[in-house]
């Protein structure tokens, strides 16, 4: 039988002294404060284990979107090297779900430690019968704004205008960018919005 003695006495502390004559109330209370601290602590204990499984790298973030069918959000991720690589959360309708999802919204167009486990996953089965898995984040850092290097952000630029190479290039010479080296991120956040009300008309 499991101890739960230092949850009882955690919940009978934050319960506070028992009054006079409310004996059953107050014992009711400590339960229910005991219940919701062992759900606490095993929440805790899965995160923790989570993270020990993760593997972290940085990344640039491009942007999110809501999955329609899963409702789970999609992070689009331009590693250093480039290419673009695409992670979930949990679905927008549970706490961590939500929460990561309001997490990566504050942090596009920023550079970001993310990290990163596979999710098992039935609906993924490969042809020889074997499960797949789902790329998932973890947890995100804040790593600043920082800087691109010219092909990443040119590729950025157009990803934004949908794809059009002619318009991209145009949005990129009027803002004045070099042709060459890095790229503020700063200075890239303009241009990007641009391209895509641009995209939008």
């Amino acid at each position: 039988m499991a101890d739960y003695t230092h949850l009882v006495a955690a919940a009978a502390h934050a319960a506070g002294p028992c009054p006079e004559g409310q004996e059953a109330t107050w014992q009711a209370r400590v339960r229910d404060l005991a219940v919701e601290l062992a759900f606490t602590a095993r929440e805790v204990d899965q995160a923790m284990k989570t993270l020990d499984e993760t593997h972290p790298f940085s990344a640039y973030l491009e942007k999110i979107e809501i999955e329609p069918t899963s409702r789970r959000g999609l992070l689009t991720l331009r590693p250093p090297g480039g290419g673009t690589e695409t992670i979930r959360t949990e679905q927008q309708d549970t706490n961590r779900g939500a929460a990561m999802i309001s997490r990566a919204e504050e942090l596009v167009g920023r550079w970001v430690l993310v990290y990163r486990y596979n999710e098992p996953t039935a609906a993924s089965r490969k042809q020889r019968g074997e499960f797949g898995n789902v790329r998932m984040v973890a947890r995100l850092m804040d790593l600043g704004e920082g800087a691109l290097a010219f092909s990443i952000a040119q590729s950025i630029i157009t990803a934004d205008a949908g794809g059009d190479a002619s318009l991209a290039v145009r949005l990129w010479r009027d803002a004045g960018l070099p042709e060459r080296g890095m790229i503020p991120v700063a200075d890239l956040e303009p241009v990007r919005q641009r391209a895509r009300a641009a995209a939008n008309r």
